[in-house]
């Protein structure tokens, strides 16, 4: 595996039950390797002193990175994966592939790209030209193929 961790970051917002924050999270991490993950939980305010739960984890786990790998390989679909490969420098920077997943869609069971309110995802790879990440994706499924 050419991954060497991910970090996840995501918020719980006061009009959000983390529980089901963290249910949307487990759409990417299988529940097997949910319990592998520690997340670290932070109590934040908002602009209007709303309360908001930051959770935070680095993922090492060789097991746990392969099957969040897995999961968002096959769970993008087409389309999200055609806009990856045509915006890819602006996902990718000193071999980190930024993405951000709909946090919505994950609790429905599907893993979708979304600029707001997501699931943050940075996935360090070892090598950090943008050729060998895209190459890398490529083979993980993760873009479609040229």
């Amino acid at each position: 595996m050419t991954v060497t961790y991910i970090d996840i970051r995501f918020f719980a917002h006061a009009t959000e039950d983390p529980e089901r924050v963290l249910e949307a999270v487990q759409c990417l991490i299988p529940t097997e390797c949910f319990e592998d993950i520690r997340l670290k939980k932070s109590t934040l305010k908002g602009h209007y002193g709303n309360p908001i739960i930051l959770f935070e984890a680095k993922v090492r786990s060789k097991r746990v990175i392969e099957a969040v790998m897995r999961r968002i390989s096959t769970g993008l679909d087409e389309y999200d994966k055609r806009e990856l490969r045509r915006r890819f420098s602006a996902y990718v920077e000193r071999g980190n592939l930024y993405l951000r997943l709909d946090k919505q869609a994950a609790y429905q069971g599907r893993i979708r790209l979304c600029p707001s309110d997501p699931i943050r995802l940075r996935i360090h790879f070892k090598r950090s030209r943008l050729e060998d990440v895209m190459k890398e994706c490529q083979e993980l499924g993760i873009l479609p193929p040229e």
